[in-house]
């Protein structure tokens, strides 16, 4: 029965979540059930494309992600995959109705990655990142709203500015593995391998004001989804934070990270806010 296939696809899609990563994986278990898992789906398919280009190095990436995006466009028209990640996928792009733009903008970028190594200039780093991180956010948002139009282009701009923003903190933090295992370097203008404080504080104030924008939009995001999406705004502003205090070239030496115990004390501090109607 092809139920019992849908429900262990979807049951993939939350594995990799939980399995890949744990911040992400706490958030989604903050949203409410009924969208929970859309987000999970989305999530795998996301993950499993990125996995392709960052981490198959023993293997013809190419193949495997050509391979991968025409079986996408296969399940999408389908709505049927034996890949069950992919299956799990067109079920939550068929429910919200998400255009075939949004995914595709972010197979683009995916793509870059499997060739192209530095961003030289502002149009190209913006341009990643919208396909990397933007369109993610936005069809996040599509299960939000629950596919309301209305809703969906009140909240657009901030559901980027938000997606923008984990994205660059992302980049930051991740600086010494992209720079020094996969040769990369997204930020423009920035010579990674010099990263300065003057640097290091333009992107700060770049993030924080896709932050400051983002936040404007969770308070207005349904209550199904304001407290899971609250939750890793705080987890990533705090990652932030961190970073904001570490000295630029230390952070060309080491990952920094949350550690567990904080990000359970940040998801205190959430709960609180949210109850007391803060955000």
């Amino acid at each position: 029965m092809k139920v019992i296939f849908d429900i262990v696809s979807r049951e993939c899609s939350k594995t990799v979540t939980n399995s890949y990563s744990t911040s992400f994986s706490l958030a989604t278990k903050m949203l409410a059930p009924s969208i929970r898992q859309d987000i999970y789906n989305i999530y795998g398919f996301v993950r499993f494309a990125d996995e392709i280009v960052d981490s198959f190095h023993d293997y013809d990436k190419k193949t495997l992600f050509k391979d991968f995006e025409a079986d996408l466009y296969k399940a999408i028209q389908a709505k049927i995959s034996l890949n069950p990640i992919l299956n799990s996928f067109q079920e939550t792009v068929h429910k919200y109705q998400i255009q075939e733009e949004l995914y595709s903008s972010f197979m683009d970028s995916m793509r870059l990655d499997l060739h192209k190594s530095k961003y030289l200039n502002m149009e190209e780093y913006k341009q990643y990142i919208y396909g990397s991180a933007d369109v993610v956010g936005l069809m996040c948002l599509k299960v939000f709203v629950k596919g309301n139009e209305k809703r969906y282009h009140e909240l657009k701009d901030s559901a980027m500015s938000l997606g923008s923003a984990f994205q660059k903190v992302n980049f930051l933090r991740d600086l010494k593995a992209d720079y020094e295992d996969l040769s990369r370097s997204y930020f423009p203008n920035v010579d990674l391998s010099q990263l300065n404080e003057m640097n290091k504080e333009q992107i700060i104030q770049e993030i924080e004001e896709d932050f400051r924008k983002g936040l404007n939009g969770i308070a207005h995001l349904p209550v199904e989804a304001k407290f899971g999406v609250y939750t890793a705004y705080i987890y990533y502003s705090k990652l932030l934070q961190k970073l904001k205090r570490i000295p630029s070239l230390e952070i060309r030496k080491r990952r920094v990270r949350v550690p567990n115990y904080q990000k359970a004390g940040l998801l205190a501090k959430s709960y609180i806010s949210y109850r007391l109607n803060l955000i």
